[in-house]
Formats: C-alpha cells, structure tokens, sequence
C-alpha cells in the first residue's frame, strides 16, 4: 500500500468501504468499464486527456437515464485522504444527482487533488464558495440511524467507488 496522503487516502477509504481502482489516462476508459455498472450516467471530467468517450457511460442526462441508471459517474473537485472524503462540486452539467441518486458512485478524482486535511482544502473551498458554488462532501456510502438501525442508501448511494488517476 502506498504512503503519504495517497496512501493516507487509500486507508481511509478502506475504512468507510469504498473501494479504490487506479488508473492512467491511457487505461482509464477501460478500468472504468470495469467499475461500472450498467446503465450508467456521468458528467463531463473536465480532465486533460481523460474523458468518458469510448466508456458506457452516457452523458446525455435525461430524467428517465437518471432514474433508470445503476452507476452515476462524476469527477471530484478535491478528495480529503484524512476521512476518504470525496468533495464533489455541484454543476449545471449535473455532479448531484449524478453522485446521489443511482445506487452506485464513481467519483473519478486526480491524484494532484488529493489533499491531506481539510485545511490543506479550504483555499480551494473559499474560491468555490465564494463564487457562490456549492459542494456535497461524500464520506462512504449513505447511511442513516433514524430509524433506529443502520439503514445504507436511503439519502444517496448504496456503493461508492473511487477511480484515481495517476499522473494527473
């Protein structure tokens, strides 16, 4: 396992049950055919030299491709490796319900955006609030014990995955 806040953010990941697939630009359309499961949706990258071209996932987001969908594929702006926190930026192109509502995520983050703490994020967060942006910070899958016991997927994804890209 790696070390420093890679390998900090691999743990923690672990943790919370999130299972993490590296990835290159030159191989990332097939690992993420390999994480997915169909049909699926996503929001453009935004990513030099990756994209979701050539992949299953469709990003023409229509209520009924939503509704329909098993895997919702988002980028992430920034990863927090001390908890496995994901921050994904909200967008017209989609990031929230894409990440919230099928029953899987894939947040598909860079290896530069994996920051160690939440203090080494909050220069990139006051840009983004400021701006008047709005973030869903994803930690694991949805769980809630309001109805006394631990009930996974009922406010966002059942599973969520992590697809790194290495080299970016």
């Amino acid at each position: 396992m790696a070390t420093g806040t890679i390998g900090a953010f691999e743990r923690s990941l672990t943790d919370v049950g999130v299972e993490l697939t590296r990835a290159t630009p030159a191989t990332f359309a097939e690992t993420l055919a390999g994480v997915v499961d169909e049909p699926a949706v996503g929001t453009p990258l935004g990513f030099d030299g990756v994209s979701l071209k050539d992949t299953p996932v469709t990003t023409e987001l229509t209520p009924r491709a939503l509704t329909e969908a098993q895997t919702g594929v988002t980028p992430v702006g920034r990863a927090i490796a001390q908890y496995g926190t994901l921050v994904v930026e909200s967008n017209a192109a989609g990031n929230e319900p894409v990440s919230l509502y099928p029953p899987t995520h894939v947040g598909v983050v860079r290896e530069s955006d994996v920051l160690a703490d939440v203090t080494e994020a909050m220069p990139h967060l006051a840009e983004r609030f400021s701006d008047g942006g709005s973030v869903v910070f994803a930690t694991g899958a949805s769980a809630t014990g309001d109805m006394g016991a631990l009930v996974n997927g009922v406010h966002g994804p059942k599973t969520v995955r992590v697809v790194l890209v290495e080299g970016l």
